[in-house]
């Protein structure tokens, strides 16, 4: 095990340092490897391979992004031919003491994007890899497995025979558990995008107020996200008889068909807003501005349990704490919800390079899992009534140290 202090120079010294398309400094990726390897050698590792599936869309590009700042720039899987294999997969050799090594499918280095300079752009990034190991002398090492749930069995199988020394331990948590508590540049960045996607949100639902079509409502928000030099993954739109369901049209996120007066209506921007970091607000109000007393009871009751949620949480306080508030909150509400709440049955979650653990809902955190100052997270929530429809209701904050400081501040009711 070497020191990677001479390593960091090097790659400092090949990359451009302060590109505009690199979205931090390599001082910041820099103290990311940094505690990544402190965190492998606290679990008994010295090699880590981390997988990402990037291209086309944003699918599993968390881990890798947040390591070298790659994203292929593939249209997606295509089927393996005898030339290529495993298109749009990538993968991070991480081993202590050395800069990271980025094995792609892309052709070429972009030294003006990427955080290291160790890049392999190959037809096969799955023998790239093998043969990557193989070239350090690590073919029959214990290697921590990053990204099970991201590479499919095919390409599983095929890293297995042509390893077969290698002992494999599934950690797909490492990456996640490090990049948690956001560093200062992070929440910077996420302010910034909060700002964004609160504009866009408030557009979009001003639109649905008016009575707009469900596609010039989603253009209206679309627009403001992308002349800010972000992007979303789904913008998420319905109204009336079917909003109990989070999209009117489950192909695109929305219809061509407008809101009626009267109708409730409500929308969601999400996904990585800027930079590759996740932010995902949801509203809910009434086409025309006029809601009857049991949609503004139902918009109102879901808001106030949401807030309280939000009050609820501080650095030191138990996750399940605030879940079991949730359900406490909810059943005194009167209200339930069967289909979006099944989908999505917390309470809210961490946010970071897509919605991620530790989630608000009894069955899916620990008694150790807590709120920590800067974290990014969420609360969320759906009721339904049969009078009513359906009220929908997300937003995202930083916790401070005496709170949370809500970065996507649309606001909660439209009347």
């Amino acid at each position: 095990m070497g020191s990677i202090d001479q390593a960091l120079q090097q790659n400092r010294a090949s990359l451009d340092p302060n590109p505009i398309y690199r979205p931090f400094p390599l001082e910041e990726y820099e103290a990311r490897w940094r505690r990544v390897h402190a965190a492998m050698e606290g679990k008994g590792y010295d090699v880590a391979v981390v997988w990402g599936k990037t291209s086309g869309v944003y699918e599993r590009a968390g881990d890798t992004l947040y390591l070298t700042n790659f994203f292929s720039t593939h249209s997606g899987q295509e089927p393996d031919t005898v030339l290529w294999n495993a298109r749009s997969y990538c993968a991070v050799l991480l081993e202590t003491g050395q800069v990271p090594e980025l094995i792609t499918d892309e052709g070429d280095a972009r030294r003006d994007v990427l955080a290291t300079d160790r890049f392999q752009g190959l037809y096969d990034p799955i023998k790239g890899l093998a043969d990557a190991l193989k070239e350090r002398r690590l073919e029959n090492h214990r290697i921590a497995m990053v990204g099970s749930d991201t590479l499919p069995l095919k390409y599983w199988l095929q890293l297995k025979e042509m390893l077969p020394g290698v002992e494999w331990i599934f950690e797909d948590d490492l990456i996640r558990d490090v990049r948690l508590i956001k560093s200062e540049r992070e929440l910077a960045l996420f302010r910034e995008a909060g700002e964004l996607v609160t504009r866009a949100e408030t557009a979009l639902m001003e639109a649905l107020i008016a009575g707009r079509r469900e596609s010039e409502a989603a253009a209206a928000g679309g627009k403001i996200i992308l002349e800010g030099g972000g992007a979303w993954h789904r913008i998420a739109i319905s109204h009336g008889a079917l909003s109990h369901y989070l999209e009117s049209d489950p192909v695109t996120g929305f219809s061509t068909v407008a809101p009626e007066p009267g109708d409730i209506v409500h929308g969601f921007i999400y996904g990585p807003t800027l930079k590759g970091y996740w932010l995902d607000p949801g509203r809910t109000a009434v086409c025309g501005g006029r809601p009857t007393a049991a949609q503004k009871h139902l918009v109102e009751t879901l808001v106030d349990v949401m807030e309280s949620l939000m009050s609820a949480i501080r650095p030191g306080v138990k996750v399940k704490d605030v879940a079991l508030l949730g359900d406490k909150l909810s059943t005194e509400s009167g209200y339930v919800n069967e289909v979006l709440k099944k989908a999505w049955p917390y309470y809210g979650h961490s946010n970071g390079c897509m919605w991620e653990a530790p989630y608000i809902e009894t069955r899916l955190c620990s008694d150790d899992d807590l709120f920590q100052e800067n974290m990014v997270a969420s609360v969320e929530g759906f009721f339904t009534s049969e009078e009513a429809g359906t009220a929908v209701f997300e937003t995202n904050y930083i916790v401070t140290k005496d709170g949370v400081d809500e970065i996507t501040p649309v606001p909660h009711v439209f009347w």
